[in-house]
């Protein structure tokens, strides 16, 4: 049976299902944040989610009037409350563009309608999120199918003046564009537009989506605009609180009504923060569904005499990380991408691993990755190779006076690169964060770049690995985990893996996962990487190898001495050092600092992304253990909340001595990325403070 010929009504109420077990699940967690509430804390969330989300009100002008944001800033940043202080005048404080700009927000949001039998029947609720694509639940349009047989109605609302507003129509173009999934109950789906006209968004306009974190925290207020039970548009504004957020839903008090399905969920600056979904039916001992008279509930009773006890949202950022993952032809990619780079589908490639050729409908194993230390280029009247050798690469002597050396230090996996591109990317993520600063920029000439991607990985690849003998493309992530545990020089793989998952909350006595492969069973690594995988923006896949990377190096010091010999070959003998390090490259970075000579003095060590809070990693360092960088005058250690290979950040053991340590807001799928991190002004004003032109 095809999904349209199943019960809309039958879609729905699994959804409330869903909905009613995720609540129960969380009801440790609720009741533990509705206590700090009842204790009066306002936002009983993490200093690091306060943190991220005050900064976050600060850079989009969330704070009125102008002088309270100056106030904070001259006298209250240094104390421990700072950050609740900005979210709570964020939510009581309002700019008078909070009217304004909710108006513009709800002229984004559409009726859905339905054609059926010679009968227009209201819906549900749909919102634009780029000039051609609505946003609304899976259950409302299941497929390509049913979408043909609705459309959106705007302005189905009263004018200022109470009266009816002049509705437009618009036709659904699923064949354009649709996607739909049933866990995460949303469908997106294009509209048409007249052959001469402008696209819908040109018209109402259309929310921004991001995948930056910051957007939200426990016990903020959200606002929700839709067209509750098919009526005019209506608005469910601030009188709520945001209770429990998981890994792809979050739930809330606001008073809603089950035509409200596919409205936005808005914070109070109007950015939208979970597509609404389901309200949460409250249950009898027996799990039955309760009316609002106590008694159960029963078919034919209808959704209004339900007692509804909370709504559940579905989080923007999953759903643009399942966006981000499908595979699309070029023409769905570009619409995609039309929903703005904050989406980060704007190069968004699908993720999903490639499936074993014998599985049914399963894709092709890609065409081998070309050698990179060459590539071919049109010459005149033929094509010709260019050989680009991949060595590190000098800065000008006439960099900063010939007295200071900016040295960027890379991670892993940077073998198939080449390394003037990535100091072109690298100093065009500073340039980023520097003009947020309000600071000069940097000539990437001006910028040292060692390069030991092609050595470290032929190091690696000379110890053949089982896994990669079976072939990659046909095991696990977990399975390949297995075998890089095996093959670890000391044994330590395994403590790597299981460390960090304990650090981002893994139970410790919770059961183990198995999954089938071949003959055997494979389940003592696959719990914590999925558990990483879940609290991150790293896949399974990328966690399970940069931990092996890692491994490798501090456990063989064959590789060891090989990268570090490497890095040297490409560094300054004299003047200021200022170390900027990512990933793998903080961990060489703190063992170059053994070797450097005397002549170059390091004024400024910069860390990003890094596994440095990690027992496992710290430990193995040539100067073992947590420790104070030697002859470092100033540390700065930037992380990433959602990034797990900086899961050990901030440092907190007091032997590393005294640093700096901003947590940024990374945009989703791009958490570890450099060009994240040094794309926010916290980190680059630090490297450009030292510098001198």
């Amino acid at each position: 049976m095809s999904v349209t010929d199943r019960s809309h009504k039958e879609l729905h109420h699994q959804a409330a299902a869903e909905a009613a077990r995720r609540y129960e699940d969380s009801a440790a967690e609720r009741e533990r944040v509705q206590g700090r509430m009842a204790a009066g804390v306002r936002f009983p969330d993490s200093p690091d989610a306060l943190a991220v989300r005050a900064d976050r009100i600060l850079d989009r002008g969330g704070l009125s009037p102008s002088a309270v944001v100056a106030d904070i800033h001259r006298e209250a940043m240094d104390r421990p409350d700072a950050n609740e202080r900005i979210i709570d005048l964020s939510n009581e404080l309002q700019a008078w563009s909070f009217l304004p700009r909710g108006v513009r927000a709800g002229a984004t949001v559409a009726r859905i309608t339905l054609r059926r039998g010679g009968r227009e029947l209201p819906h549900g609720t749909g919102f634009l999120v780029s000039p051609r694509l609505l946003m609304t639940n899976h259950h409302v349009l299941p497929d390509e199918s049913f979408a043909r047989s609705c459309f959106a109605e705007f302005n189905a609302q009263v004018t200022a003046d109470n009266v009816p507003d002049t509705v437009v129509r618009t036709e659904l173009d699923p064949g354009a564009f649709f996607a739909a999934d049933q866990r995460l109950d949303f469908a997106l789906v294009a509209l048409a537009a007249p052959p001469d006209g402008p696209a819908p968004g040109e018209i109402f306009g259309w929310n921004r989506l991001s995948v930056q974190i910051g957007k939200l925290v426990l016990g903020e207020k959200v606002n929700i605009i839709g067209h509750p039970s098919g009526r005019l548009k209506e608005i469910a504004l601030r009188d709520n609180a945001v209770l429990v957020r998981l890994d792809d839903f979050v739930h809330y008090t606001t008073d809603t009504e089950p035509g409200n399905s596919g409205s936005p969920v808005f914070n109070d600056q109007w950015e939208v923060v979970a597509l609404h979904h389901s309200g949460v039916p409250k249950k009898d001992d027996q799990g039955r569904v309760l009316r609002k008279d106590g008694r159960p509930w029963q078919q034919g009773d209808g959704d209004d005499a339900i007692e509804w006890v909370a709504n559940e949202g579905v989080r923007i950022s999953s759903i643009l990380k399942h966006l981000a993952g499908l595979d699309l032809d070029p023409a769905r990619r570009a619409l995609l991408a039309e929903m703005g780079p904050d989406t980060g589908l704007d190069q968004a490639v699908p993720t999903a691993p490639v499936l074993p050729s014998t599985a049914p409908g399963a894709q092709q194993p890609a065409a081998p990755v070309p050698d990179l230390t060459t590539r071919s280029v049109p010459a005149t009247g033929s094509e010709a190779t260019v050989r680009r050798p991949q060595v590190g690469l000098r800065a000008r002597s006439t960099a900063f006076g010939g007295r200071q050396h900016l040295v960027f230090l890379h991670g892993r996996d940077q073998q198939e690169k080449y390394p003037d591109e990535l100091r072109l990317s690298w100093t065009a993520g500073l340039n980023r964060g520097l003009t947020l600063a309000s600071m000069p920029t940097l000539d990437p000439e001006d910028v040292w770049f060692p390069f030991y991607g092609r050595r470290l990985h032929d190091l690696v690849s000379g110890r053949e690995s089982a896994a990669e003998s079976i072939g990659l493309d046909r095991l696990s992530a977990a399975a390949a985990a297995e075998a890089f545990a095996v093959e670890s020089p000391t044994g330590s793989y395994e403590r790597l893996l299981y460390e960090a998952a304990a650090r981002a909350g893994m139970p410790q006595n919770g059961p183990a996962a198995t999954e089938g492969f071949g003959a055997g069973v494979v389940g003592a690594l696959h719990r914590p990487l999925s558990w990483l995988a879940a609290r991150s923006d790293l896949d399974e896949w990328t966690i399970a190898t940069f931990l092996r990377d890692v491994d490798l190096y501090l456990g063989d010091n064959a590789v060891r001495q090989a990268v570090l010999d490497g890095v040297m070959e490409t560094m300054p003998t004299s003047g200021e050092l200022v170390l900027v390090t990512h990933s793998l490259g903080t961990v060489v970075g703190m063992d170059l600092l053994e070797r450097l000579p005397e002549g170059l003095d390091p004024v400024l060590l910069v860390t990003a992304g890094s596994p440095l809070g990690l027992d496992g990693v710290n430990e193995r360092l040539l100067t073992r253990g947590p420790h104070q960088p030697p002859r470092v005058r100033d540390w700065v250690n930037v992380w990433c909340p959602t990034d797990a290979v900086a899961i050990g950040c901030p440092l907190e053991d007091e032997r590393w001595g005294k640093l700096t340590q901003p947590p940024v807001p990374n945009g989703r799928d791009r958490a570890h990325k450099i060009e994240e991190y040094l794309g926010h002004p916290e980190a680059a004003q630090e490297i450009g403070g030292v510098l001198r032109p």
